[in-house]
């Protein structure tokens, strides 16, 4: 007698049906373990199964098991019925297919890559409120990235000090001052005093420069404390809320996209805490994973990373969570991306930060293009004649590969950019 069933939620010589849901691990067995059992324990602690055979089971419930359907190596697809997944809960898909199958013995070490997800499963989720061209549109801005930075050191300010901070980026030419992930209200920098020095000094600036200023002002707390703060800054008339989306949770995130699209919101999406399960090449899930179910729930733009700066993250890892965000088709990449139909759902913005100054902007923009918000923090408060110059001699950068020129070429006539170029020149952080 059969003691468990996990041979039977294998088959590959199955072939998905068109509304199910596609999931591609990297998966290592354990000691003792084939790899027929191991992705058949996977694809069964995820849908229907259990450790052992059971006395008796509605034959209906057959029509709900995953499927093991290509193992190649050390990857397995596993297919999933749409009827296994609640529609519009992207809380409860990720407690199948990211949930128990982490914590098995049988597994050494598992991976999920990606998921391609049916049309009649995103039918049910509203994505992005603006999308990248409503974004654009809101802050009249059509042929350049986006700009912003956070007033460094990046926590200890007070609230009056960030604002002229910020005052200076805005005067540099940047579009958004923005909050570091943990600086959310403080003692020595209160959310509302921040919020409240913050916007005379857009309004300044937007009269002195005549264009659109904003904020990525961090409203990051229990979900209902953070409507609280959104109510504030639609109030004073902001036109983003900056949350750092891992730490809240999935579905604090939901509840916020709806509640910030209502006030007019756009969501800065900081990924906070994302390295703890997706630096592993081995075991956890991938940042692509990560910016695919944020664009799912409606992020407007979400960090990742710059494949040049301080944090990690490849050239390839940067350019395939651009085109996670940014296509309306995402094309497959072997063993790292599936592809992915995104219907009505709207686009988002990659973010590009960590480690930048003036000399990496045109390596960050051959990785991304124009299509991105660009942070430069350190690169603009380290410039030797300050903010304001450093701010500028980030947008000269820009312009030199919007221009075709190098950045030593534009520097003859720039005297910020030349300013940065001899501190930094083209160095790459650590």
């Amino acid at each position: 007698m059969a003691i468990d069933w996990y041979n039977e939620f294998v088959n590959l010589n199955y072939t998905p049906a068109q509304d199910e849901l596609i999931c591609l691990f990297y998966f290592e067995p354990a000691a003792g373990i084939s790899k027929k059992e191991a992705v058949g324990r996977i694809a069964s602690e995820s849908s229907t199964g259990t450790w052992t055979t059971l006395f008796t089971m509605p034959p209906r419930m057959k029509k709900l098991q995953a499927t093991a359907f290509s193992i190649e190596g050390n990857f397995v697809k596993i297919a999933y019925p749409l009827s296994l997944w609640e529609e519009g809960n992207a809380v409860q898909l990720l407690s199948g297919i990211a949930g128990n199958i982490f914590g098995m013995k049988a597994i050494k070490n598992l991976r999920l890559i990606d998921v391609a997800l049916p049309q009649s499963y995103l039918r049910n989720f509203k994505g992005p409120h603006f999308g990248i061209d409503g974004i654009r549109k809101m802050m009249n801005v059509s042929d350049r990235p986006l700009t912003g930075a956070v007033p460094k050191p990046k926590i200890g300010f007070s609230a009056r000090e960030h604002a002229k901070v910020g005052y200076e980026t805005w005067m540099g030419g940047f579009d958004f001052v923005k909050d570091d992930e943990n600086l959310t209200s403080t003692s020595f920098n209160r959310f509302e005093d921040r919020v409240k020095f913050l916007t005379p000094m857009r309004d300044r600036a937007e009269h002195e420069t005549g264009d659109k200023k904003s904020a990525f002002i961090n409203i990051t707390a229990e979900t209902d404390l953070m409507k609280k703060r959104a109510d504030i800054l639609a109030d004073y008339g902001w036109n983003y809320a900056m949350i750092d989306v891992v730490v809240s949770g999935t579905a604090s995130v939901m509840t916020m996209r709806d509640y910030c699209s209502d006030l007019g919101l756009a969501i800065h999406a900081h990924r906070a805490m994302h390295a703890t399960f997706d630096r592993d090449k081995k075991h956890g899930i991938t940042m692509q994973f990560l910016a695919k179910i944020m664009r799912l729930i409606g992020v407007s733009q979400i960090h990742t990373g710059t494949a040049v700066g301080k944090l990690t993250g490849s050239k390839k890892e940067s350019m395939i969570l651009a085109d996670v965000l940014r296509e309306k088709k995402t094309k497959a990449v072997d063993t790292m991306l599936l592809e992915q139909e995104w219907g009505r759902i709207k686009t988002a913005f990659p973010v590009s930060s960590g480690g930048l100054h003036p000399g990496l902007v045109p390596d960050v923009l051959d990785i991304y293009g124009n299509e991105l918000v660009l942070l430069v923090s350190g690169g603009i408060h380290g410039h030797p004649k300050g903010t304001r110059a450093g701010a500028k001699a980030t947008m000269q950068a820009i312009e030199a590969w919007n221009e075709g020129i190098s950045l030593d070429e534009k520097a003859k006539k720039s005297k910020e950019l030349k300013e940065a170029l001899e501190k930094w020149g083209y160095y790459k952080p650590k």
